[in-house]
């Protein structure tokens, strides 16, 4: 079957493997390199607020390194919730999306920064943008995952059943990624069970290629429809033979 999302690729912005270059700064979910970051971005970096305040001086609030980061991009990756809220506060865009497509927040949310992703969500950042792949700030939760942050977004209207490119919702990504907590937190909080993707896969599907006994339990108690058929006239139950669990 298929393996989903387009989240294995390696692009700019993602963290270096382990043994590479010498990283001077916290990198958060981000790879910087010395080269890349002025003096503004090198200080959100670190959270070095006194040399943030400095800095602005010469420097503008929004300004953009070479991949399209922004102060507060760099702030809410390493969760230096000072410099957050000072940004926030002195009226920086909340909403800026770096060479990825991902805003502040989106960074906070990949990075596990639940008070950052508080104070973005506070002042009004947006949860329902879309990266490259087409992955809204709650799929990057589920990824985590992390309820928490999950129930921020949700608190602050995110769209539950978003789809990305793939047509996979944050449930959809979920069972793929194993997440049982996170895939019932989405259900006990209105998640379409019978979401499909572009091959009209549903979550039951997932759950039964994997052979996740616990979540088919959980999707059948939420009524997840055991003979719905995919584009390719298969059912959950194909689904499960196919990939060994027969029982």
């Amino acid at each position: 079957m298929k393996r989903f999302f387009g989240f294995g690729r390696k692009k700019k912005g993602q963290p270096a493997a382990s043994g590479s270059a010498a990283k001077p700064f916290p990198t958060g979910a981000y790879e910087l390199r010395l080269q890349e970051l002025g003096k503004l971005h090198r200080a959100a970096a670190r959270g070095d607020l006194g040399q943030v305040r400095q800095r602005l001086k010469k420097c503008g609030i929004d300004e953009r390194d070479t991949a399209e980061r922004t102060p507060l991009h760099l702030a809410s990756a390493n969760g230096h919730v000072n410099v957050v809220t000072y940004l926030v506060e002195n009226k920086c865009k909340l909403n800026l999306t770096d060479s990825d497509n991902r805003s502040p927040l989106m960074k906070a949310v990949q990075c596990q920064q639940e008070e950052c992703v508080a104070i973005l969500l506070e002042h009004g950042a947006n949860p329902h943008l879309a990266d490259a792949d087409g992955n809204t700030a709650l799929h990057l939760a589920v990824r985590s995952p992390n309820t928490t942050v999950a129930g921020l977004l949700l608190e602050h209207n995110a769209n539950i059943d978003a789809r990305n490119k793939e047509g996979n919702t944050p449930l959809i990504l979920a069972i793929s990624e194993r997440h049982e907590d996170i895939a019932e937190f989405l259900l006990q909080r209105g998640a379409d069970v019978h979401a499909r993707d572009h091959c009209e896969r549903t979550p039951l599907m997932t759950a039964a290629s994997g052979g996740q006994l616990n979540l088919i339990k959980v999707l059948l108690r939420y009524g997840a429809d055991l003979f719905h058929k995919d584009s390719n006239g298969w059912t959950a139950e194909d689904y499960a033979v196919t990939h060994g669990y027969s029982r």
